[in-house]
Order: C-alpha cells, then structure tokens, then sequence
C-alpha cells in the first residue's frame, strides 16, 4: 500500500512540475508551452484589414503630454498630389521590398534566402498587408496638421541592385502640409537586412512650427503560418531600454490594457517579434523617446516610439536618421546592429547558459560547415565536459543494479509487512554503501544545459532550411519519414533497460511508459533537436554500458512487465 502511494505521489509531482514549467514559460513571456490556449483573436477580413492599417494610430500632441497615451492621426484630408497611389517594388540579393506611396509606407517584405513554412518553393514574407495577414512599418508627423502614413507621396529612385552596385536609395516626399514638408529616404545595403531610413522635416510655412516624428510596426494578433502546436514560441511586441532591458509584451496584455513598458528613454528600441524573425525601429542613443503599445483595431495592435523635434523657424529644417531592420535572427548581426536587439533571439530565462552553447556551436560550424554534425560535436564536447558526474550517476546505477536481486527476495519475503520491509532495505542500503538516489543528482546538474541547449537549437533560424544527411533537407522542421524519432524513441527505451528496475511495480511500469509518452512528442520536433536527442541517448548507453563493464555489473535489459 505504502510503494502504491509513494508512485501516486511521485506522479503528481511529476504532473506538478511540468504544471509550474509550463507557468515559467508563461512568465516569460512565451505562451503555453504544454497547454497552449487557442487563438481567440480571427482574422480580420480583407476590406476591414486594409483599412484599419491605413487608419491606425500614433499618440498624438495633446495626449503626449498626459503619459503619451496613443491617441489617434489627425483627421483631415490629405493633400491630393498629381500622382497616383501605387505599390513600389524594390530587389536587393537578400530583399525584395513593397511600398507604399501612401505614406511612403513599407507594406510587404520578402527575404530571397529563406523559404516560406509552407510553401518551400516560395520566399519567406515576413511585413504583409493582404486578406491574411497585416504587418507593417510606418512613420509620419504629429504635433499639428503634418505629413502621416496616410500623406500621399511621390517616389523618385531606383527600384533594383544592379550588378556591382552596393547601395540603393528610394525616396518618398510628401506635399507641404500645413507649411511642413516630409521626405523620407530609404538606404538599402547589398546582403542588409538593415534599411537606413533617414526622415527630413522641411518647415514651408510662415510660422513656427514643433513636430513630433512616430515610428511604429503595426501587426495583427495572428499566430504565424506553419508554427508548431506541439512547442510554443513568444510572437508579439517588445520594447528595449537600457533601463528595464528586454521587455516582451503579450498581444492578450495589450488587450486588457495591462501592457507595461518602460515610457520615456533615450536610448532602446521596439520591434515585433516571432520564430526565427523579428522587425525593429532604431533610434540612435542619446535621443530622447517615448515608448507605446495600443491595440489599433481588432486584432491589430502597434509598437513604436515618439521623439520630438526641435522647434523649427520658417525656412529651417530637421533631420532624424533612424534604421529599420526586418530580417532573420542572427544572433552575430544582430549584436551588431544596437544593443540588446539580439535578445529578441529568445532563449527564456536560460540565456545566460544558452548564449555560450550557441558560440560554440557556431564555431563548430565554422569548422564542420554542416549543421547537422556540429550539433553532434557540440553533444559530444558536453558530454565530455560532464563525463565524471555521469560516471558518479552511472555508477551509482551500476551499485542499484548489482543489489536488485537482494531487494527484490527481501520485498517477496516481507510483502505481508511494509513497515518491516522498509527497515530492511534501508539496512540493505547502509550495507552495501548504496544511495538511492546517487544516480540522480549529478544528472539533474545537467538539466539547465541541456535546456539550454534545446532552446538555441529551437530558436537558431540557421537551423532553417539546413540540409543534415540524405533525407534530412531543413533541421528546422519534422523529420518527413519520422525515422529519427523512431531512433530516438528506441535509444530512449534501450537507455531505460539499462537502468536498475525500481523494486516497485508500479514505479518499474512508469518507467517505461513516461519515455513512451515523452518520444511521442519528438515525431512533431524539429529534425534538429531529435538529432540532439538522440546523440544525447547513444553517448549515455555507450558511457553507461563501459561503467558497468568496469564495475563488474555486466548490462542487462531490465523489461517491462505489465501483468
């Protein structure tokens, strides 16, 4: 009665722990990552969609002086130029960028070298303004009667990188609108998905004139195509200041009005984050702005900064350059680029650990130049790195293993009395110098990096469209015959034989059903991180079955029996 118990509660805590991982996630800022709750947010439809992007709004003047709190554009009609509205389509080797003279507004983003989720014929789109999808950066005027994402522009500039060429710069010049006149010029680097934006603030008028420039990202509360059910990672805004760091903000926050950001900096940025890519408004430091996240609409909600300008006299002007970077995570440009943009790679609370691990995977890489094997070195290189606390587990094993035949006679002899039982197999324990639970602790050190690990190789968009070995064409996505999850989950059981059977029965069948219950998850990982698992797996068999050899244990297949 006393062992049913002891596996009861031993259940529950197991069922508790994963509970409180899945609540850390949350805190995190990542949604659920074993119970994730269904998206509540629909799709806005196609007419609506695009209209509540091209009527979405900044914090205007009056409303900056209370907190900035956003308010909404002005409302008067643009001024109507001679040209018409029209998509501009500009081609970089890395981009291929829409924009709209609306605003002079960047409207769509594809990135050459990354294949769609989906549709792996296709490039990746990240910025989108269609019936499925509205992501968008847009920048403009506040403070009066000024130039905003809805002033018609005219576009002068070249529309493609030519052989040879480095730079490409478009330009977007707005009407003079109420005695201000906005020009925006867009710089694109060759092999850059950094896009240099420079604003230009020209006071036409007779009067003085104080403008405020917004830069914002505008998405909707959709989980991206092709994400996985079975694992969850964090997609919404973020805001970064020196101050408070890195500061994730959920789409449900926003909703509830419950979102918190550092307001005022001189120095951070915002961005909008998801799996393997992000978008983000840099302003350099030193520069004064405030921060803001609002919901625009249904569905649709904004992230961005205000900065005033400086009080400009008839005849002046203003000049503010800022950068907008929409691209893939790579943790190396992205350090680069400003500080701390690289944390919107995310690795959850282990980062400290997870950093390092990526590193040095990137240099095995550097070396092996194929993915696949570098994280089988990178494995390697732990497992050495731990190998005498595995052989203190192992062996402690191996002592378990070469007592059980004692255990289970004393359990079968003293069945009628439990208290009885208990004495004697502690008395058994001091005897043959065995503690129980000798095998678990120097493997539980080892969890942290192992986690670790798991999340540079889920969050890593290298890993994208990487090629391993024969069928393994992208580590980032599912295994498309599922044979390294059957490996893995093979290697997992064999592992289990080779451990010393708990003298419970009801523990003993516990063990062999949670590895079962666990492997089945695997068929849904990326190819990657089963590949890590099962490197993982052989490297303990292999280690375990030398420690046993050496100790005199030889290894034996412990069974399951489930009668």
């Amino acid at each position: 009665m006393n062992d049913i118990r002891r596996t009861i509660l031993w259940v529950i805590f197991g069922f508790s722990m994963v509970l409180l991982w899945d609540q850390w996630q949350i805190y995190n800022g990542h949604k659920a990552t074993f119970f994730p709750k269904p998206e509540t947010a629909a799709a806005a439809p196609a007419a609506s969609a695009a209209s509540a992007a091209s009527a979405n709004g900044v914090p205007s003047a009056a409303t900056k002086a209370a907190a900035a709190t956003p308010g909404q554009v002005p409302t008067s009609a643009p001024v109507a130029l001679d040209a018409p509205r029209e998509k501009i389509e500009v081609a970089t080797d890395v981009l291929k960028l829409s924009f709209d003279t609306e605003g002079g507004t960047l409207v769509r983003s594809e990135f050459t070298q990354h294949a769609d989720f989906v549709d792996s014929s296709k490039p990746f789109v990240l910025l989108d303004q269609s019936s499925s999808r509205v992501y968008t950066a847009q920048t403009g005027l506040i403070g009066g009667d000024f130039p905003t994402h809805k002033s018609p522009m005219k576009f002068s500039g070249e529309r493609s990188l030519k052989d040879g060429q480095n730079e490409l710069t478009l330009r977007f010049e707005s009407d003079v609108q109420n005695g201000v006149k906005l020009v925006k010029t867009y710089t694109l680097q060759r092999g850059s998905y950094a896009i240099g934006v420079k604003h230009e603030v020209i006071n036409s008028g007779t009067n003085n004139v104080s403008p405020q420039l917004y830069l914002q990202l505008v998405r909707d509360g959709n989980k991206p195509a092709g994400e996985s059910s079975f694992y969850s990672t964090f997609t919404g805004p973020a805001v970064y200041t020196d101050a408070k760091k890195y500061q994730k903000v959920e789409f449900s926050d926003i909703e509830k009005n419950k979102a918190e950001v550092d307001k005022t900096s001189p120095n951070g940025y915002v961005a909008m984050v998801q799996h393997y890519f992000a978008t983000a408004w840099l302003l350099p430091d030193g520069i004064q702005r405030e921060n803001f996240v609002r919901k625009v609409d249904t569905n649709l909600y904004a992230v961005g900064m205000i900065t005033p300008l400086a009080d400009l006299a008839p005849g002046q002007s203003k000049t503010v350059s800022t950068q907008l970077f929409s691209g893939p995570q790579e943790e190396k440009v992205l350090e680069a680029l400003a500080p701390g943009l690289d944390l919107v790679k995310d690795y959850g609370w282990l980062a400290m650990l997870s950093k390092p691990l990526y590193w040095l995977l990137d240099k095995l890489f550097s070396f092996i130049q194929n993915w696949g094997w570098s994280i089988v070195a990178l494995v390697l290189l732990l497992k050495i790195a731990f190998y005498w606390l595995n052989a203190k587990a192992y062996s402690s094993m191996a002592k378990m293993k070469a007592i059980n035949p004692k255990i289970m006679e004393m359990r079968e002899r003293l069945k009628g009395d439990p208290q009885k039982m208990q004495q004697e197999m502690m008395k058994i324990y001091r005897e043959e110098k065995v503690n129980p639970m000798g095998g678990c602790f120097p493997i539980m050190i080892q969890i942290p990096v192992f986690i670790a690990l798991y999340w540079v190789l889920l969050s890593s968009v290298e890993m994208r469209n990487a090629p391993w070995v024969g069928w393994i064409h992208d580590l980032s996505a599912p295994d498309p015959f599922f044979i390294l999850p059957v490996v893995m989950t093979l290697t997992t059981l064999l592992q289990t034989a080779l451990n010393p059977a708990p003298p419970d029965p009801m523990q003993a069948k516990m063990m062999w059903i949670m590895p079962l219950v666990f492997s089945v998850m695997f068929f849904f990982f990326p190819a990657g991180l089963v590949l890590y698992w099962i490197t993982n797996n052989v490297l303990s068999i292999a280690q375990q079955w030398v420690i046993n050899t050496r100790m005199g244990v030889p290894p034996q297949f412990n069974l399951p029996n489930f009668k």
